[in-house]
């Protein structure tokens, strides 16, 4: 009798889905493991000498795709708009993942003080709920043969429910092979905290530039939102 039942109860349970397919009822289905979007993160930095600002843009063309692209968009300025120390720096890469977090990029990098370029390198990434790395090694194709080194860490653990410590290393260095110099460079330090898609805390950006070195510190408070 219980198997009577429950043969009954499936039976009516097909009819109603069917009937609600062939009528074009709208049946909402919520898989188990979604992909999470990859935010977008931009942010801002008043530091003592100069004002920061960075974007961050990784997707990948479709959920299923291979092809992803990547832009580290930076750009500083002095308070008192002095053009010395107007700063770009903006890689726009195409990347192909061939195998786990392996990747080939290609694409264009725009800088001050090497220029625009077309560039081809190679690519690492990983990501989860405390850490994100992503590390780029590549080569400018054109008459300079700079080599360029480019890095973001991240290491976001959580401190309390809706709470996170929020840290973060990022690096980039440009060597002309040509001459066999130091092109430009700069290592970039975050601590802090993250609640959701706001962070806030202290930053230190250590910019160096030519073959002479120049270096241009800047010390100050960061904010920035991660954009879904």
């Amino acid at each position: 009798m219980h198997l009577l039942k429950n043969v009954k109860l499936n039976w009516i349970r097909l009819v109603i889905v069917t009937c609600l397919y062939l009528f074009n009822f709208p049946i909402t289905v919520y898989p188990q493991d979604m992909a999470p979007k990859v935010p977008t993160p931009v942010e801002f930095m008043a530091g003592h000498q100069r004002l920061f600002f960075q974007m961050v843009v990784k997707k990948q063309f479709t959920p299923e795709s291979k092809f992803g692209f990547l832009s580290v968009a930076t750009f500083t300025s002095s308070y008192d708009n002095d053009l010395n120390d107007l700063d770009l720096v903006m890689p726009v890469l195409i990347n192909y993942n061939f195998y786990k977090d392996f990747s080939f990029v290609a694409g264009t990098t725009i800088n001050n003080s090497v220029g625009f370029s077309p560039l081809a390198g190679m690519q690492h990434s990983y990501a989860n709920r405390k850490w994100l790395a992503v590390s780029i090694a590549s080569l400018f194709l054109n008459e300079s043969r700079s080599i360029e080194l480019f890095g973001i860490y991240e290491y976001k653990p959580q401190i309390s429910k809706g709470l996170n410590l929020y840290t973060r290393l990022q690096y980039m260095y440009v060597h002309k092979t040509i001459e066999n110099q130091h092109a430009r460079s700069f290592l970039q330090l975050r601590a802090g905290l993250k609640k959701e898609a706001f962070s806030f805390g202290l930053g230190a950006n250590l910019d160096q530039y030519g073959p002479e070195r120049e270096f241009k510190p800047n010390y100050g408070i960061f904010v920035g939102w991660a954009f879904q």
